[in-house]
């Protein structure tokens, strides 16, 4: 694997985007069946059935999407601080939100700390967290 950094960090599934786009074709066919079926009441329920089930699926995918995400920022916070506290002896500041401590984890311990007051301090967007880090830290076990 290529030396991860600021133009190839982020993780692509090309399965994942797959199946999304089919759930979400298959949403739209259903859609499409149950406007032909609004004149035919012996199809009517399978239709609405259809889109129903459809829709949940597409529902259930992103739910297991976002909360896979969120399990994963809640570990990156703690790890995070945990650095923080070995390197400062302090822990994070409050002030800094769960995306700029996501943006954080791929500084190395020497600029770390500085990164962190800072985005603290000013409000650094997590994007420019990550273009201002100098010698990258992989994160190779991402969701």
């Amino acid at each position: 694997m290529a030396e991860q950094n600021y133009l190839n960090h982020t993780r692509r599934v090309p399965g994942f985007l797959i199946l999304g786009a089919v759930v979400m074709l298959t949403f739209l066919g259903a859609c499409v069946n149950l406007y032909h079926s609004l004149g035919n009441h012996d199809r009517l329920y399978s239709a609405s059935l259809l889109v129903v089930l459809s829709a949940c699926t597409f529902v259930t995918g992103w739910y297991a999407r976002v909360f896979a995400l969120k399990a994963q920022d809640r570990a990156i916070r703690a790890e995070e601080n945990l650095r923080h506290y070995v390197l400062t002896g302090k822990l994070l500041d409050a002030r800094l939100t769960p995306l700029q401590i996501v943006a954080l984890r791929f500084a190395s311990d020497a600029e770390f700390a500085e990164l962190a007051r800072a985005a603290a301090e000013k409000g650094v967007p997590p994007d420019e967290i990550k273009r201002s880090v100098k010698n990258w830290r992989a994160d190779t076990y991402r969701v």
